[in-house]
This record gives C-alpha cells, sequence and structure tokens, in this order.
C-alpha cells in the first residue's frame, strides 16, 4: 500500500467532471478506454469553433491556432515533465505513433541490428520492431519469470551486445496490473549503449509520469485511455528526435522537431483537449492542498488518485481472494506496484459466456487477451474466452465495486445451479 497520506479525492467532484459516468453503467474497462472530462470536450469544442483553421497563415485567426497547438504541447510537457513542448508528438494512437517511430529509424538501423521486445508488452510495442526483421534487423524477446511474473535484468543482460540499439518494454502490463522499474531497466540499457522505448499506455491513468526521473528515450500513451479522446501522444529526448527520419515532406528537414514526425499535422482539437485533462489534474493538485506549480500539482493529484484506486483494488482484491474457485494472474495484493487492473478466470468457466452475463447488470468489463496475445498464449490463458478483466481508475467508487461483486456472485451461482441441473 502507499506510504503517503495524500488527502482524499471528492469523488462528487471527480464523477461531475466526467458526464458520461451519469448514464447508469458502472465502467470497469477503463483499460479500454476512459470517460472522457468535461474539460476535454470544452477544449475541443473552443478549438473548433473558434480557432478552427490551418496554422501557418499570417492572420490572427492562424496565429490563434498555433498557439494553441503550442499551449497543447506545453500541458503535454507539464503532463509528462518533459524538458520543453518540442519533446511532444501528436498522433492518432499508440499503435500509430510507434509505427511511426519504427519508421522514422529506419536510416538509423542496419542488418545485424539489434532490437529487443519483451513478451508481456501489448502488440503496440511488439509488431512496429517485429517488422523491421524485414530489413534484416534481428529481434529478441526478454522473457517474463513464470514464478515471479516480472522482468529480470538477469535474463536481459545475456541478450544485450554492441549491435542491441533499443530495448522496447511496457511500464506496466495490461493484463499483471504489475508496474516495471522502468528507471533500473534504463540505467542497465544506457549503461550498454543503447536505447529505450517504453509503453505507458496501462501506467499513464494511474500514476504521475516523469520521464526525466525515468531516464527514458521515447515514451507513449493513449489520451483516450487518460480521459481525453480518442488520440496519443509519445514523448522523445530532443536531441534522439533530431536524428529521426522525416515523416513529413521532403523540405520538412531532421531539425523540424516535432512538426516532421507529424505527417498531414496534427489533429489540432484533440491535441488542444490535453489542455483540458492537465486543467482537472491541476485542480485536484489545488485541492489536495498543493500551491507550487503545474508540476508539483499534477504529482500531488496522482497521489490522490492512487490512494483512491488502492483502496479500490484492495476491495476487489479481497473478494477475489475469498473464492477458492478464482484464479488471480498477476499480485493478489495490493502494492505501490500495482494498478487497479485486474485480470482473473474462474475454474472451468468461460470468461466471455461470464463477461457477456454482466453486460446486463450494466456493468462495463473485457474478456479475452486484451491485445497482449503473446503474454497470454505464455502462460497458457487463452482457453475458456482467456481471462476477465476489471480494469479501474479513480472515478470509480466501492459502492461499484461491492455491486459488481455481488453481481459476479449471481452469475456464479446461477451458472453452477445450470451445469447441476443440466
Amino acid at each position: 500500500m502507499a506510504t503517503s497520506d495524500p488527502k482524499a479525492l471528492d469523488l462528487d467532484y471527480v464523477r461531475s467532471q466526467f458526464p458520461g459516468l451519469a448514464n447508469g453503467w458502472t465502467f470497469f474497462d477503463n483499460a479500454g478506454g476512459s470517460q472522457i472530462l468535461k474539460g476535454a470536450v470544452e477544449r475541443i469544442n473552443t478549438f473548433l469553433f473558434d480557432k478552427n483553421v490551418q496554422i501557418g497563415g499570417s492572420y490572427a485567426v492562424s496565429q490563434a491556432a498555433a498557439e494553441a497547438l503550442y499551449e497543447a504541447r506545453t500541458a503535454a510537457m507539464h503532463l509528462v515533465n518533459a524538458r520543453r513542448p518540442e519533446e511532444i508528438v501528436f498522433g492518432n494512437s499508440t499503435t500509430a505513433l510507434l509505427q511511426n517511430l519504427a519508421r522514422s529509424m529506419h536510416s538509423q538501423l542496419s542488418a545485424g541490428d539489434e532490437i529487443i521486445i519483451t513478451v508481456s508488452d501489448h502488440e503496440s510495442n511488439i509488431g512496429p520492431w517485429d517488422r523491421l526483421q524485414e530489413r534484416g534487423v534481428i529481434l529478441k524477446i526478454w522473457p517474463l519469470n513464470k514464478k515471479t511474473l516480472s522482468l529480470d535484468l538477469a535474463d536481459l543482460a545475456p541478450l544485450m551486445s554492441d549491435r542491441t540499439t533499443l530495448v522496447c518494454v511496457t511500464h506496466c502490463s495490461n493484463i499483471l496490473g504489475s508496474i516495471n522499474p522502468i528507471r533500473e531497466i534504463a540505467d542497465f540499457v544506457h549503461a550498454r549503449g543503447a536505447q529505450i522505448c517504453v509503453d505507458a499506455v496501462a501506467y499513464a491513468p494511474h500514476r504521475a509520469v516523469d520521464v526525466q526521473a525515468f531516464d527514458v528515450d521515447y515514451y507513449v500513451f493513449s489520451l483516450y485511455k487518460t480521459y481525453g479522446p480518442h488520440y496519443a501522444l509519445i514523448y522523445g529526448k530532443y536531441d534522439l528526435l533530431l536524428e529521426l527520419d522525416t515523416l513529413y515532406h521532403y523540405f520538412y528537414g531532421r531539425d523540424k522537431v516535432p512538426g516532421k514526425l507529424e505527417p498531414g499535422n496534427p489533429n489540432y482539437e484533440l491535441a488542444y483537449s490535453t489542455c483540458g485533462i492537465v486543467d482537472y489534474l491541476v485542480n485536484l493538485g489545488e485541492q489536495a492542498g498543493e500551491t507550487g506549480g503545474p508540476r508539483r500539482k499534477i504529482e500531488a493529484a496522482y497521489a490522490a488518485i492512487a490512494a483512491q484506486e488502492d483502496a479500490l483494488t484492495e476491495r476487489l482484491l479481497t473478494y477475489l481472494r475469498s473464492r477458492n474457485d478464482c484464479m488471480i494472474v498477476g499480485q493478489s495484493a495490493t502494492t505501490d506496484n500495482r494498478v487497479p487492473t485486474i485480470a482473473f478466470r474462474f475454474d472451468g468457466r468461460d470468461a466471455g459466456e461470464l463477461c457477456k452475463a454482466m453486460d446486463a447488470e450494466k456493468i462495463a468489463m473485457r474478456f479475452g487477451d486484451f491485445h497482449s496475445r503473446r503474454l497470454a498464449e505464455y502462460l497458457g490463458l487463452t482457453d475458456h474466452g482467456g481471462m476477465l478483466r476489471v480494469s479501474m481508475v479513480h472515478y470509480n467508487t466501492l459502492e461499484e465495486v461491492d455491486r459488481f461483486t455481488a453481481a459476479l456472485d449471481r452469475i456464479l451461482a446461477g451458472q453452477a445451479g445450470l451445469a447441476k441441473a443440466g
């Protein structure tokens, strides 16, 4: 459990900022996509109504549009603690941004160069690097320790050589819910002359991101899983972004950062929504008593978010541990290294049937492998519909968890009764 004692969230205020929560559903599928903030939608509308023109013009509205895009990059800079706004690249999704990153590295890679991936990543941070094998790049796989369900540096060490250029790893598994020690991994990788690329989709909604403290080279996550619209951003160290190939027109030189990595330009209004996300986090930080700058308020907000999420996690894990027919996939205890993304299975039960039965309760969750198929296959968890997954965020409540577990008891008992009668 977290050792800090942050001020409790005002859940009435929090839930009032997410209009979608008023429609009668309990959303436990937040790792697939969170509800959007009212403030993010307002920013989108403001751009579309007041500044909806192409940047680069000399006239006032075009200048206002350019200022809005820079404001969005500045907000994202605060969100991840980058050094400068130009280190933020916007794009359609984490998947698309990682594919773009792989494309922009072509001139840096030669046949025989090596890239290391993990078996525990979402396919977004595997597929783009896997396809580089067509160009002669050698792909190596960092295995997950099946006993501890963790990534061990002792298993990474023998994979690295003087041809290793990049190590790709997830900050948090969207199945296991466990947080990897990214700074420790980054130090290990950098000491051996390679770079590190981190998929933070399953981490960023739950904990404060600090790319400088992590010392990562590339760091990517989706805004639509972090309280915004269907959009994403990737951070890259400025000097490294300069070295990437341009993905835009030929006259976008190597020094045109980040524009050269946003072909066709970013979606201005969706990028501008980042300001609404940061406004909300800053407000939460102020409610927690923080009086410093935006970054300190964001950190205070996430401390309060983590405390709320730890309570949710422990409530659900306590229930799951109490059942002798349930297998929790990953850590079965609430710790600082676990987020409220919890996968589990019930003996002999089909995950899809259980999930669909929950639909009638107006509780949204998910089953399957969650696009981390290689991990599901590696752990032998693809039969019986794969896994059930409850993925919560700070706007969820203990009452929602209790409603879910009561519904699950009814569904499991009902299915057991039908099986016995049959």
